[in-house]
């Protein structure tokens, strides 16, 4: 398995301007990592040019764009605002394809007021089979993450895979948002495609609790996993000291 870092690790000094994409791109390798996630809501411009010029960057410094990373709601009733999701999932598919990007991350969401989950599962199914099929023809995977909403379980997270059915989808498994890791890390773990490494999860008692990276490793060496962990950085402590102890506690356990 392969260490990276997503963007939103430094969510704060990027929206505040404190800190560009370029400097990110440069703290991940002198960390030493393999890649970075490049989350959507950090790019100034998705100007061809500046695509260019972050992918240059990234190739400058020995650097894989492990994936890209949307913030989509596929749980609406409303037609309009559901097309406005796939097509901006649609269009950071083909900027993931500028960068070089084999995967996009996507949010199902949560089932809307007034509606069933049955009825959320349904819209966001079929937005996502749309979306994978956009991807497969531009060679992007479809990673979905377990966030909440309708993908708040190991369950609805595999019924959403099983419905959507298609082979440019999988996961985007996330170790900090599932409750009980031991019950649902294994039966997602077949399905993922990439992840995100948080330092602490909730447990079914709502008691933040360390995630146990030794048993992430046996899980997902299990299943062949061979891709990426890639560090989402939540912790109260400022990422510029935190993420860095992360990365070598994560390390020590991947040697």
């Amino acid at each position: 398995m392969r260490l990276g870092c997503c963007a939103y690790s430094y969510r704060d000094l990027l929206t505040r301007g404190e800190m560009t994409l370029p400097q990110f791109v440069e703290v991940c390798a002198k960390l030493g990592l393999d890649g970075v996630e490049l989350t959507a809501y950090y790019f100034p411009t998705t100007e061809r040019s500046y695509l260019n010029d972050i992918k240059r960057c990234c190739a400058a410094y020995g650097l894989h764009i492990s994936g890209t990373a949307v913030g989509s709601n596929f749980c609406q009733p409303n037609e309009g605002k559901l097309r406005g999701q796939i097509d901006l999932t649609k269009a950071w598919i083909d900027h993931s394809v500028v960068l070089g990007a084999p995967c996009i991350r996507v949010f199902a969401g949560p089932a809307p007021e007034g509606h069933t989950e049955d009825e959320a599962v349904a819209w966001a199914v079929a937005a996502m089979r749309e979306c994978a099929e956009y991807g497969g023809e531009r060679g992007v995977l479809v990673a979905l993450e377990n966030h909440g909403g309708i993908t708040a379980t190991a369950e609805q997270v595999l019924r959403l895979v099983r419905e959507v059915n298609h082979e440019w989808f999988g996961v985007n498994l996330d170790f900090g948002n599932f409750r009980d890791p031991s019950a649902e890390f294994p039966p997602v773990a077949p399905h993922a495609v990439t992840t995100h490494a948080k330092v602490t999860h909730y447990d079914v008692a709502g008691n933040p609790q360390k995630v146990d990276y030794r048993f992430v490793r046996e899980v997902m060496e299990a299943v062949g996993y061979r891709g990426y962990l890639n560090i989402e950085y939540e912790e109260p402590e400022d990422p510029t000291t935190g993420v860095p102890a992360f990365v070598e506690e994560l390390r020590t356990i991947l040697m």
